[in-house]
């Protein structure tokens, strides 16, 4: 874990979740937070021994391990925060994540824990998509969702901060399903990405590459792989039930306890909906299961 300085403007925070920052002298901009107070605050302390200053935060998705920290550096500090559209309204409302991931129902004492609920934050600027200033410093920003619903990646003096919109490659594997929201409209963010200008890319969990299209395009790669393996397992009409089960299973993913679970169910589900999508399978409710079966041409 280490605070490195990419260019005169632009640096971040190498750990097991990234966090960026970004200043012109005048503006201190924080990308992220962490996942809790002990990991935003060796960045502040990185930033009060350099002399650097906090004046703003951006969050660029609502999921715990992002924005964690949030809480304390508020706290602490007089600082602007921004966010993306309704991401902002999770944030504000942290118990909205394991709320959806429990499928509407009031989460189990289990769910509520700091890898799927945050403390709540205020947030004071809903950023959207564009050209912008964010205190003194131009940047752009884009929507990258499919990982989350509104996810919003920042360049920056050339410095792609991406968030989750793409994993190192190291990620992929590790967690075999990524955790996604709906595969199609990742794998549209992704070639979005390939077609940015940058000089290079700072992902969520990962480390700052110059050449960071290469691991876009593995993502890109990975996913596919995964959508052709779900169409080839529907061969078959399946209950959504059983394809959770049965993709998890071929993938050896580890889920003992149920938060873990409903994250794999999140993920495979996002694969299924990416094929709807994609028109390649259909869906319907027979005998009381949803289920799923191939497009016949």
């Amino acid at each position: 874990m280490s605070f490195q300085q990419i260019n005169e403007q632009c640096y971040y925070y190498e750990s097991a979740v990234n966090i960026g920052y970004v200043t012109d002298g005048v503006t201190g901009l924080l990308i992220d937070a962490g996942i809790d107070r002990s990991a935003v605050k060796k960045v502040e302390k990185e930033l009060l021994r350099k002399e650097l200053p906090l004046t703003h935060l951006f969050i660029t998705h609502a999921h715990a391990d992002h924005y964690g920290g949030a809480a304390y550096i508020q706290q602490k500090y007089e600082i602007h925060t921004c966010a993306p559209p309704f991401e902002a309204a999770i944030l504000e409302n942290p118990s909205l994540e394991p709320l959806y991931l429990a499928g509407g129902n009031d989460p189990l004492p289990e769910l509520r824990n700091k890898f799927l609920e945050g403390p709540a934050m205020a947030v004071d600027e809903v950023i959207e998509e564009g050209e912008q200033l964010i205190g003194t410093i131009p940047l752009q920003a884009f929507f990258t969702s499919g990982h989350s619903y509104n996810q919003l990646s920042l360049l920056v003096n050339g410095i792609l901060y991406a968030g989750d919109a793409y994993f190192s490659v190291e990620q992929l594997h590790k967690h075999k399903i990524p955790y996604i929201t709906d595969a199609e409209a990742t794998v549209k963010s992704l070639h979005n990405l390939l077609d940015l200008n940058c000089d290079g890319g700072v992902p969520g969990h990962g480390t700052y590459e110059l050449d960071f299209k290469q691991t876009v395009q593995k993502n890109i790669d990975y996913h596919e792989k995964l959508l052709a393996w779900l169409e080839e397992a529907l061969e078959e009409p399946s209950t959504h039930e059983a394809i959770v089960k049965k993709m998890c299973r071929i993938y050896e993913v580890e889920a003992p306890q149920l938060s873990q679970w409903l994250l794999y169910r999140t993920a495979v589900t996002a694969y299924l909906v990416g094929l709807i999508r994609r028109k390649k399978i259909t869906h319907d409710v027979s005998d009381f299961a949803w289920t799923f079966q191939l497009v016949r041409s």
